[in-house]
């Protein structure tokens, strides 16, 4: 690719402030006008109306995010070498602030957090999962390969594709493999003392939830000796960690049959059957059974997939979470923990603390939040992407 672009996109007037904010996303409403004729995926310079320069970018004619902001630097410019230089400076941070010693599992390059709108990539024992959620930028794949591959000399690259990315990006992927051997399946990585099993061909997100590591080891804090309720459990990550940590009995819960099957085969492999037991179900209904049976716990775990998808969804997806959070606290008994998640990026901290507010209100308890957390580090967060902020983890003493 060329060094320099020949293409000029300038920025509406009213909108002359998405500059200042350097938000990686240029949507298609906010263009005013092109000069030139780019090819999706094409270097564009972007401009404000007055002609002032704002940012290098890639363009994509079939998406709402018309073009993927990456320089703000006028004189920096997006050929093999910054894409070089970029992935290196991603793959550098993992080095100096991971433990590798603890975990063989960890995000490599995490979207706008890395300066890389639109790539994902995790690193599972030996094996690299790529997901590409920007047609742009999947077209500078041989060079971000070739890096990763440099550095990293996995034995595998795997490649994982994102729910309605095809349509949103038209971006036409299939998973499988993309370079080297094929990881087993399932492959077994390791996290703080524990070992579980993954399916990177069929898990959820790349084949597990890396983002929860720290939170999952600052819920062994408060787990010993408590009776621990795990709803959304998935392939039983925050259950073991419970388990191992001293709580007396583990209950988890989860609709997929398929992470069921893999969740018990990790709680084998770190040998906890007498404490850890998973039952099938939704986590919604059987919140609401066991509020009618009147069933307590003294540790609960929220960890419910994504609410809010759009910002059409917002109201809705708030009134979910205040209903699970509700019925949760029904079913815990007093003093008790819970420990609820939200991964909806739509909605911020405030908002996720003023819904657990309602929920205790509404049950006549009072709440203290103990800790409020988000993503493990190796998932860094953009200050000019709010979107980034996407998990949030609140650890909660409900009196």
């Amino acid at each position: 690719m060329a060094a320099k672009s020949m293409f000029r996109v300038y920025l509406k007037e009213q909108v002359g402030h998405l500059a200042e904010r350097q938000h990686p996303w240029v949507f298609s409403g906010a263009i005013s006008r092109l000069e030139g004729k780019p090819e999706d995926g094409d270097v564009v310079a972007l401009y404000a109306h007055d002609k002032t320069f704002v940012a290098w970018g890639l363009y994509n004619s079939q998406s709402q995010i018309r073009i993927r902001l990456y320089s703000w630097c006028e004189s920096e410019h997006l050929d093999n070498n910054f894409w070089r230089i970029r992935v290196q400076e991603a793959v550098d941070l993992r080095r100096k602030t991971l433990d590798l010693s603890e975990t063989n599992a960890y995000r490599v390059i995490n979207n706008e957090g890395d300066n890389l709108s639109g790539l994902t990539v995790d690193f599972y024992n030996d094996f690299l999962v790529l997901q590409f959620t920007s047609l742009a930028l999947y077209q500078q794949r041989d060079i971000i390969v070739e890096v990763l591959k440099k550095e990293i000399k996995p034995r595998g690259i795997y490649l994982r594709t994102d729910k309605g990315i095809g349509e949103s990006e038209k971006l036409t992927l299939a998973d499988g493999l993309y370079w080297g051997e094929e990881p087993e399946n399932p492959l077994k990585i390791k996290e703080s003392g524990l070992n579980f099993y993954i399916s990177l061909q069929t898990g959820q997100k790349t084949g597990f939830y890396l983002d929860q590591r720290d939170n999952r080891r600052a819920l062994s804090k408060y787990a010993k000796d408590r009776s621990v309720l795990d709803l959304f459990c998935y392939t039983g990550g925050f259950s073991i960690s419970a388990a191992t940590a001293g709580a007396k009995e583990v209950l988890g819960v989860d609709v997929s049959e398929t992470a069921l099957k893999l969740a018990e085969q990790n709680v084998d492999l770190n040998n906890l059957q007498n404490i850890v037991k998973f039952e099938k179900g939704d986590s919604f209904q059987v919140l609401t059974a066991f509020a009618a049976e009147g069933r307590k716990f003294d540790l609960i775990v929220l960890d419910p997939p994504k609410f809010a998808k759009s910002k059409g969804g917002i109201s809705s997806a708030i009134k979910g979470y205040i209903s699970l959070n509700d019925l949760a606290i029904r079913c815990l008994n007093p003093s008790g923990i819970l420990l609820t998640c939200s991964c909806s990026g739509r909605i911020n901290l405030d908002q996720f603390a003023e819904i657990i507010r309602l929920a205790a209100v509404s049950n006549r308890r009072h709440v203290r939040l103990l800790e409020k957390r988000g993503a493990s580090p190796d998932h860094p967060v953009s200050l000019t992407t709010p979107e980034s902020t996407y998990l949030k983890c609140f650890i909660c003493h409900i009196q």
